[in-house]
C-alpha cells in the first residue's frame, strides 16, 4: 500500500546517486520502481538532488525532467529499459561491424596512412537518437522552477584536463567548486552532456564540448558522492550495479582472455570509485560521531572541522549480474556474439563484459525484476530513510566488511554496533 513518508527532515537535503554500469543500470530502474510503489501515486520525487554517472546519468535525467511525477518518471524509464535492444544503443548489424573491423585493421596495418585511427570500436549514434527522442531537457528547468528539483548533476571526464567534471543545473544559490582533479560546473544540461557521460572509453566516441573532448564520467571519478554533497545533500541513497557478494576464485584458474580483462577493466571503472567513496564516507561519519560523543556538535567547530555527517542507504544487487547475463547470450545479435567469442567473453570467465553490453530486453527485464525484489526486501529501511529517520552507517559498513572478506560473525557484530 502506498504510504505518505513525509518526515520532519528537509526533503531538499535528500540526494540520490546512481553509478554507471552499462546495461546493468536496468537494476536501478527496478529499485526505483519499488520506491515509487511505496509512495502515493501522484507524489513528486523524494530525491530533490540527483547525481548520475554514465548509464546512471540516463536514469537521473528522466527523474530530473519529471521530478513532479516520480511514478510517471520511473514508468517511462521502465518502458525504455524493458524494451531495449542492442541496435538501439550501437550499430551491431553485419555491415557496420565489418566496416568497423576493416577500419581498425587498415589503420593499424598502414600505421594510419590509409585511414586515421577510428574514434571508437562501436558507433553509438542510435543511442543519441533514442535519447534525443525520449528526453526534453527543458523539463529540468521546469522541475526546478516548480520546486520539485533542487539540483541535478551529470558527470563526465575531460581527456585534456584529466578532470572529473560534474555538470549541474540547479537553483541559483548553488555555486561551482574546484578540487584536485574534479570540479563542479553550472550549466544548462543538454544531450551532449549525457552522451559524454556514457562515452565508455574505446567502445564509444568522446564528445566535444567547451573546447575539450569528454568521455565516460566514471573515469577519474574517485569521489562519486561528492557532486550530490556539494549540491547540498545531507542524506544519500546510493544504488549500485555490482553485487555486494564477493566473488570466489576458481579452483583451477586459467589465463584471462582479452574479454575477461576488458570486463574486469569496465567493472573497476564503473564501481571501484563507489566502494572507495563509501568506505571513506563511513570512516568520516564514524570520526564525526566520535567527536560529537566527546563534546557534542560544538566539538567539530572548536577543532576547525568543516565536515558534516552524511546519512547513507546503499542498495546493491543481491545476485551477480554477470551470472544472470550468461543465461541471455542467445538474445544478442549474431555479429556481437561473434565479436565476444573472438575476445573470449562467452566462456564462464567472460560474464562481466557481457553484463555491461547486453542491452537486450530479456536481460534488462530480469535486472528490473531483481531491483524491484531487492527494494521490497529493504522496504522498512527505505521507508525509514524517506521519512528522515536517523540513518545508521551499519548497512554500508556491513557491505564493506563482506567485500573485504569478513566472517559472518564479524558482520553480525558490526551490524549490531
Amino acid at each position: 500500500m502506498p504510504m505518505n513518508v513525509a518526515g520532519a527532515v528537509d526533503p531538499g537535503l535528500t540526494g540520490l546517486v546512481l553509478s554507471g554500469g552499462g546495461a546493468r543500470a536496468a537494476y536501478q530502474v527496478g529499485v526505483l520502481k519499488g520506491i515509487a510503489d511505496l509512495l502515493a501515486p501522484e507524489a513528486p520525487t523524494p530525491f530533490p538532488i540527483v547525481s548520475g554517472t554514465s548509464a546512471g546519468a540516463i536514469n537521473v535525467t528522466e527523474l530530473g525532467i519529471h521530478a513532479g511525477q516520480f511514478r510517471s518518471a520511473v514508468a517511462n524509464l521502465e518502458g525504455v529499459w524493458s524494451g531495449f535492444h542492442v541496435e538501439q544503443v550501437f550499430k551491431a548489424d553485419t555491415l557496420s561491424m565489418v566496416r568497423a573491423g576493416m577500419h581498425w585493421l587498415l589503420a593499424m596495418a598502414s600505421g594510419g596512412w590509409l585511414l586515421p585511427p577510428p574514434k571508437s570500436l562501436l558507433d553509438n549514434s542510435p543511442l543519441r537518437g533514442l535519447l534525443s527522442h525520449s528526453f526534453d531537457f527543458s523539463g529540468i528547468a521546469r522541475s526546478i522552477d516548480a520546486g520539485h528539483l533542487k539540483a541535478i548533476a551529470i558527470s563526465a571526464s575531460g581527456y585534456s584536463s584529466a578532470r572529473s567534471v560534474a555538470f549541474f543545473q540547479s537553483r541559483p544559490e548553488v555555486g561551482s567548486w574546484a578540487r584536485v582533479q574534479r570540479a563542479g560546473q553550472p550549466c544548462l544540461l543538454t544531450l551532449d552532456h549525457l552522451m559524454a557521460s556514457v562515452a565508455i572509453p574505446f567502445l564509444f566516441p568522446p564528445v566535444h564540448m567547451n573546447n575539450e573532448f569528454y568521455g565516460d564520467g566514471s573515469m577519474r571519478q574517485a569521489t562519486p558522492f561528492s557532486a550530490a554533497i556539494h549540491l547540498g545533500a545531507e542524506r544519500l541513497m546510493v544504488i549500485g550495479t555490482r553485487s555486494g557478494i564477493p566473488r570466489q576464485a576458481p579452483a583451477m584458474p586459467m589465463a584471462p582472455t582479452f574479454g575477461q580483462i576488458f570486463g574486469y577493466m569496465l567493472d573497476g571503472l564503473f564501481t571501484d570509485g563507489l566502494y572507495t567513496d563509501m568506505e571513506r564516507l563511513v570512516q568520516i561519519n564514524h570520526m564525526i560521531e566520535q567527536l560529537e560523543g566527546r563534546g557534542g556538535p560544538e566539538a567539530r567547530s572548536s577543532r576547525g572541522l568543516a565536515m558534516r555527517r552524511i546519512g547513507m542507504l546503499v542498495i546493491l544487487p543481491s545476485r551477480d549480474p554477470s551470472e544472470i547475463a550468461r543465461d541471455h547470450v542467445a538474445s544478442l545479435p549474431r555479429t556481437l556474439r561473434i565479436l565476444l567469442r573472438s575476445m573470449g567473453a562467452l566462456n564462464r570467465s567472460g560474464g562481466q563484459l557481457m553484463s555491461y553490453l547486453m542491452f537486450e530486453a530479456s536481460y534488462t527485464r530480469e535486472l528490473i525484476a531483481l531491483g524491484y525484489e531487492d527494494a521490497m526486501g529493504k522496504r522498512d529501511q527505505i521507508l525509514a530513510f524517506l521519512r528522515g529517520d536517523e540513518t545508521l552507517p551499519t548497512g554500508a559498513t556491513t557491505i564493506l566488511r563482506r567485500l573485504a572478506g569478513a566472517s559472518g560473525e564479524e558482520q553480525r557484530t558490526e551490524a549490531e554496533q
